[in-house]
C-alpha cells in the first residue's frame, strides 16, 4: 500500500539539517543579548581572585543588617575665634572726628582762635596694607589689630602737647576685615559684614538673602585660611551636623549638586535619577526605577553597589544584596538609606534565556508561516 508522506516527516538528510540547526541555536542561547549579569554571576565575581576584581557582598536579610546612615565628616576647619566687633583691620575705611577745647589745632574760630568745642572731621582713611593710617601732626599710627577705642587713645596720645585736651572719635564706615565673602546659589552674593561676630553659617546665609533653589540640591563649601570643608545644606537644617559660627575672612559658596543614583540591569527603566527628597530609601528607589521587569529581571537579585569609606579614609567596593521575594525584605528595604552616586542593579533572571530563545525562533519562522498561509 502506498503511504502518503506526513506533512511533518522529513527525509533523513533534512532531519539531520534541522537537528543541527536546532542544536546550533541552543548553543547560541548562552550568547543571547543580556542587560547584565545574573545574581549568581555577581556572587562568583565577588569571590574572584583576579587582581582588583574582588568586592564584598553584604546580604540584607534582616533589619539588623541595615548599615547606619553615613555620618557627616567632623568639623575640621580651624577653630572660630571671637573678636571684638569694633576691631580694625587692613582695608577698613575709618571716619575720625577730633573735638578740641581752647586753641584749636585743626580748626580756627572765635576770637583769637579760641573755640568753644568745635569738631573737625578728617577725610576718610583707608587702613593701608601695612595696617597704618597717617594723621596730620600725629604721623603714622598703627590701626590694624586695634579696636576703635584703642585707636582713639593712640591718636589722643600722639596729639598731646600740640592740641589742648583733644577728644577723638573713631568709627568704621566700611568694613572689610570683619566680613565674609559669600557667593554661588545665594540671594545677594558678595561681601557680608558681621554685625556681632557671632553669626552662624545659617545666619550668614539668611543675611545674604537666603539660598536659591532647593536645599536638598545644595552643597555648602566653607574655606577658612587654607582649609576647606563641604557638606549638604540639609544636614545643617536637619541638625545632622552642628551649625557653627562663621569667622571674618571665611569664603562661603553654595553649589548646586543634586543627589543622584543610577539604575541598571533589568528594572522597569534604566537611567540616572535625582533624589526627590534629601533622604531616600531603597523601597522608594525601586519604585522610582519601576521595580524588577517581570519579563527580564530577577527580584531575588537586587544589589546596591557603593564605595564605603573606612574610618582610616580608605574606600572599599561593597554590593548590598537583598532578596525581594522574601516578605521581610520589604521592611528591610524601607530602612536601607540610599546614598549619593549609588548604583541600583536588578539582576537578570537565568530563566529568561529560554524565553529569549523562543522569541528569536518566533521572529525567524513567523514570516515563513505567514508566507505559506498567503500562498495556500
Amino acid at each position: 500500500m502506498h503511504r502518503t508522506p506526513s506533512a511533518l516527516s522529513f527525509p533523513p538528510f533534512k532531519r539531520l539539517s534541522t537537528s543541527s540547526f536546532l542544536i546550533a541555536l541552543l548553543c547560541g542561547c548562552a550568547t543571547l543579548p543580556s542587560s547584565g549579569p545574573t545574581g549568581r554571576e555577581i556572587q562568583r565575581a565577588a569571590q574572584s581572585d583576579a587582581a582588583g576584581a574582588g568586592f564584598d557582598i553584604v546580604p540584607l536579610n534582616d533589619l539588623s543588617d541595615v548599615p547606619a546612615p553615613s555620618a557627616t565628616p567632623p568639623f575640621q576647619l580651624p577653630p572660630h575665634q571671637i573678636q571684638p566687633t569694633n576691631l580694625i583691620g587692613t582695608g577698613d575705611v575709618l571716619e575720625i572726628a577730633i573735638y578740641e577745647a581752647g586753641v584749636a589745632l585743626f580748626q580756627t574760630g572765635g576770637a583769637e582762635g579760641l573755640t568753644a568745642s568745635p569738631s573737625e572731621r578728617l577725610p576718610l582713611y583707608r587702613v593701608d596694607s601695612s595696617g597704618n593710617i597717617n594723621i596730620p601732626y600725629a604721623g603714622s599710627i598703627k590701626a590694624s589689630g586695634r579696636t576703635t577705642s584703642e585707636l582713639e587713645a593712640d591718636i589722643r596720645s600722639a596729639l598731646r602737647g600740640m592740641s589742648e585736651n583733644p577728644q577723638i572719635l573713631v568709627s568704621i564706615q566700611e568694613v572689610v576685615s570683619n566680613s565674609i565673602i559669600i557667593g554661588g546659589e545665594i540671594g545677594r552674593p558678595g561681601r557680608l559684614s558681621l554685625p556681632t561676630n557671632e553669626e552662624t553659617l545659617l545666619d550668614a546665609i539668611a543675611l545674604a538673602g537666603g539660598y536659591r533653589g532647593e536645599a536638598k540640591d545644595l552643597i555648602v563649601k566653607v574655606q577658612r585660611q587654607s582649609t576647606e570643608q563641604e557638606f549638604r545644606l540639609t544636614d545643617l537644617q536637619l541638625a545632622i551636623t552642628s551649625d557653627f559660627p562663621v569667622q571674618p575672612g571665611d569664603r562661603i559658596t553654595l553649589v548646586r549638586e543634586p543627589l543622584t543614583f543610577a539604575v541598571m540591569g533589568a528594572p522597569g527603566r534604566a537611567q540616572q535619577f535625582t533624589f526627590p527628597a534629601s533622604q531616600l530609601s531603597l523601597t522608594e528607589a525601586l519604585a522610582i526605577a519601576g521595580g524588577s521587569n517581570p519579563n527580564l529581571g530577577d527580584p531575588k537579585a537586587i544589589f546596591v553597589f557603593r564605595f564605603v569609606r573606612a574610618p582610616d579614609g580608605t574606600e572599599r567596593p561593597v554590593a548590598f544584596h537583598i532578596n525581594m521575594m522574601q516578605p521581610r525584605s520589604f521592611f528591610v528595604s524601607q530602612r536601607f538609606a540610599m546614598q549619593d552616586k549609588d548604583l541600583l542593579y536588578v539582576g537578570n533572571a537565568a530563566a529568561n534565556q529560554p524565553s529569549k530563545f523562543i522569541q528569536i525562533l518566533s521572529q525567524l519562522f513567523t514570516p515563513v508561516i505567514l508566507a505559506r498561509q498567503l500562498t495556500d
